[in-house]
């Protein structure tokens, strides 16, 4: 089970002027509300101020967001279906966002119960003793969302609860509900339960989740406790686990009010961004590296070759970056160059590296490494097509054709590469369209002039000899 506040860290302790008893939440006016109330009225300041209550989702705000918030709206539970990798679960992580900062709770209530509203046993009787004086607790959002992977070996007893022996031992009566053992979704009670890969969930599992739903009570061991639980139940599931690998049985389909479809990033741009966003990088990569990979990762969507039912994650995107990234930091410790920038050269340990994150189509077994190099050269052409549009390269090529052949490779530093090279204006105007100053390190400049000499290799204007050691010479 994971805890978390979503977008929001928690903080250590609620502000003190909050109240702290019972007959002081009620004289300061505090009024009950259902968690999905919460949800909709803190939705609906936030789209009437402005404000984004989706931080760090990117490349859904016209297509899943707005179903999303439908839904939550409209007070339904949800699940999201989509291929590995779409952000289904950092989108719903972002829910607790929407919750209230601090809500108040029967200090020590094993439920999380609002003083105004106990349901259990226990905190019904510690009311009627203590009346006013109750002491409350505030707890933090981040408190308030639940999330359980589900896997075959999930029992009833881990979601809904079971008898506790020990209880029992100590001379209570199996039917008294004090003797039960609360699971995962009443302790969420008053919050957010979500449930990853719900199809995993063995189906006599799901039916223990129906009542949850509909009547919001639970059934332990034979005995139904009318508890009235406040919870919002949001679920993930792969589209072919949903009918395949496991499914979602239909009553509990039922019970869904919404079921939101999502995808991979649809523009380019959303795809740079999801990179940037998530990947942890050990040295620099420039823009036109990323927009390489990203590109690169929407030629495995669309490519025949990969098993497409499985999916390209996003992941795949951020792995490949951030191996980029290590690829121009051993280099960098191998010449003792600074600062360490990758260049194009970094591309080629991608699919050596990544290849495994793959599924392949029946009868591609051993070309995956030809498919994945001539796809990420495709990738790194358009990038440079688009990068150089209107540049006449011509200059470059025939200084490269007239004798200044340039070597590139792991043992190869930038100011080397640039070194070979005579002083041609169209370099600096390369590097201008890569983001890179006249004035800034050589390694940033080779890694644009790299990215140049490349696509003139693709484009056949000028030749490249890669030798055994895996250093490359382009020449005429």
């Amino acid at each position: 089970m994971i805890r978390l506040g979503g977008v929001n860290a928690a903080v250590e302790s609620a502000p003190s002027e909050l109240p702290t008893t019972l007959g002081e939440l009620r004289a300061a006016g505090y009024a009950p509300r259902s968690v999905k109330a919460e949800i909709q009225e803190n939705l609906l300041a936030a789209l009437r101020d402005g404000r984004d209550p989706w931080p760090g989702i990117v490349g859904f705000d016209d297509t899943v967001v707005p179903q999303l918030e439908r839904a939550l709206l409209a007070g339904h539970d949800v699940a999201l279906l989509g291929e590995r990798g779409q952000g289904k679960t950092r989108l719903l992580r972002t829910l607790a966002g929407l919750l209230d900062e601090w809500t108040p709770v029967i200090e020590g209530s094993e439920l999380a119960e609002h003083p105004l509203e106990p349901i259990t046993p226990a905190s019904l009787r510690r009311v009627a003793e203590l009346g006013d004086a109750l002491p409350v607790r505030w707890m933090h959002r981040s408190e308030r969302y639940t999330e359980k992977l589900a896997t075959p070996d999930t029992s009833v007893g881990d979601l809904i609860g079971d008898v506790d022996p020990v209880k029992v031992a100590e001379g209570r009566t199996l039917g008294d509900p004090e003797t039960i053992h609360f699971g995962l979704v009443p302790r969420a009670h008053r919050g957010i339960v979500a449930i990853n890969e719900l199809p995993d969930l063995a189906e006599r599992i799901q039916v223990a989740l129906l009542n949850v739903m509909e009547e919001r009570d639970i059934q332990v061991r034979g005995y139904t406790l009318r508890l009235p639980l406040d919870v919002l139940l949001v679920a993930t599931a792969n589209p072919e686990d949903y009918t395949n690998r496991g499914r979602i049985i239909t009553p509990l389909k039922d019970r869904f009010g919404a079921e939101i479809r999502t995808h991979y990033p649809l523009e380019l741009a959303a795809e740079v961004e999801v990179v940037r966003q998530e990947s942890e990088l050990t040295a620099e990569v420039g823009d036109p590296l990323v927009e390489v990979l990203a590109r690169f990762v929407r030629h495995l969507r669309e490519s025949t070759v990969v098993d497409q039912r499985s999916g390209v994650s996003a992941r795949f995107a951020v792995a490949a970056a951030e191996t980029v990234a290590a690829a121009a930091l051993r280099r960098s410790a191998l010449t003792g160059e600074d600062p360490a920038v990758a260049r194009p050269v970094d591309l080629e340990s991608v699919p050596a590296v990544l290849r495994g994150k793959l599924e392949f189509e029946p009868g591609e077994e051993g070309r995956e490494h030809e498919q994945l190099l001539h796809l990420l050269r495709v990738a790194i052409a358009e990038t440079a097509r688009d990068r150089f549009a209107g540049l006449d390269l011509t200059p470059l090529a025939d200084a490269v054709a007239d004798g200044h052949a340039v070597e590139t490779g792991e043992r190869v530093r930038g100011a080397d590469l640039l070194a070979a090279l005579p002083e041609l204006p169209v370099l600096h105007e390369v590097a201008a369209r890569c983001g890179v100053g006249a004035d800034e390190p050589a390694p940033r400049i080779a890694s644009a002039v790299e990215l140049a000499l490349e696509s003139l290799y693709l484009s056949r204007k000028v030749a490249k000899d890669v030798r055994d050691s895996g250093d490359a010479v382009y020449g005429p």
